[in-house]
């Protein structure tokens, strides 16, 4: 069975475009448009993997990520936090926080496939 990445962002293009890469890549791919929906993604169908909005409505990507790792259920899903502020304290504030990488935008999709396929173990 493919492995499920959900995608957890308010933007409709990054939405698309990570939706077609990750298809292509041959990942079961949910998406949410805020953090709302990404916690009751989260809680009907557990994912391998959330790519992650820090900036969006409802719920920021840092509340969710810390609900996520709050969850003894979920220890096993992998998050990777997307975000335009690229400073290195909101980097610092997101792998305290528990994510598993940290990806600014604008980002290179090549790039975000590559660090999801090595958190996942599917590197060939």
């Amino acid at each position: 069975m493919a492995k499920s990445v959900l995608i957890a962002d308010d933007e409709t293009n990054i939405v698309l475009s990570l939706k077609f890469i990750m298809e292509q890549a041959g990942y079961g791919v949910r998406v949410a448009g805020d953090g709302e929906e990404a916690m009751a993604a989260i809680e009907s169908e557990i994912p391998d993997l959330v790519l992650l909005d820090v900036m969006m409505p409802k719920r920021n990507g840092y509340d969710v990520c810390q609900a996520i790792r709050a969850n003894p259920d979920w220890q096993g899903i992998r998050v990777i936090m997307l975000t335009a502020k690229g400073r290195e304290v909101e980097r610092e504030k997101g792998l305290a926080l528990g994510a598993d990488d940290y990806i600014t935008k604008p980002f290179s999709t090549r790039d975000v496939v590559s660090k999801v396929k090595v958190l996942l173990g599917d590197q060939t």
